[in-house]
């Protein structure tokens, strides 16, 4: 087994709010794997959010040197410039968003040692472009019943 992974993540909304998806590029020696899924109501960040979540999710082993591609200058600066330290010491005071998801991260982060690599979107970059047709093709409900994105949906709305 390899104890290195990379991850190519991507996350899509049809208004935002309004319908979205995630797709997700896991790749190890030649093993490849795909995911997407898509939600009736959500946001863009929670969707580029729920794809990283999603690729730790489905790590089998602990202990994993992870590489995770994204182009949510959000999800990368909040892991790279700490900002997500800062606000799980401060219990995400002044109504930070996405504290469902950013918990969830934080609790799978702690299991692998994790580094984040921001990678311009609708680039050259063919993995994330994949990832992209994968979380609009979720968006629209193209492969996926849509799911409902209980976090956002669950009276929070105010944090958006």
């Amino acid at each position: 087994m390899h104890s290195s992974i990379t991850i190519y993540t991507d996350g899509s909304s049809r208004g935002n709010p309004g319908p979205g998806g995630y797709g997700v590029i896991l790749m190890s020696g030649t093993h490849r794997k795909e995911l997407s899924q898509g939600y009736k109501l959500t946001t863009n960040n929670r969707m580029e959010l729920m794809a990283v979540i999603a690729g730790l999710k489905a790590l089998k082993k602990e202990g994993m040197k992870v590489t995770i591609y994204s182009d949510s200058q959000y999800v990368v600066k909040a892991w790279v410039e700490g900002w997500l330290n800062t606000w799980i010491k401060t219990n995400f005071k002044g109504k930070k968003k996405n504290p469902d998801l950013w918990k969830e991260f934080y609790l799978l982060s702690k299991k692998h040692t994790i580094k984040f690599i921001w990678v311009r979107g609708h680039a050259d970059n063919p993995y994330n472009n994949r990832c992209d047709e994968l979380a609009t093709e979720a968006a629209d409900s193209l492969h996926h019943t849509l799911l409902e994105d209980k976090g956002f949906t669950s009276g929070n709305e105010e944090l958006f």
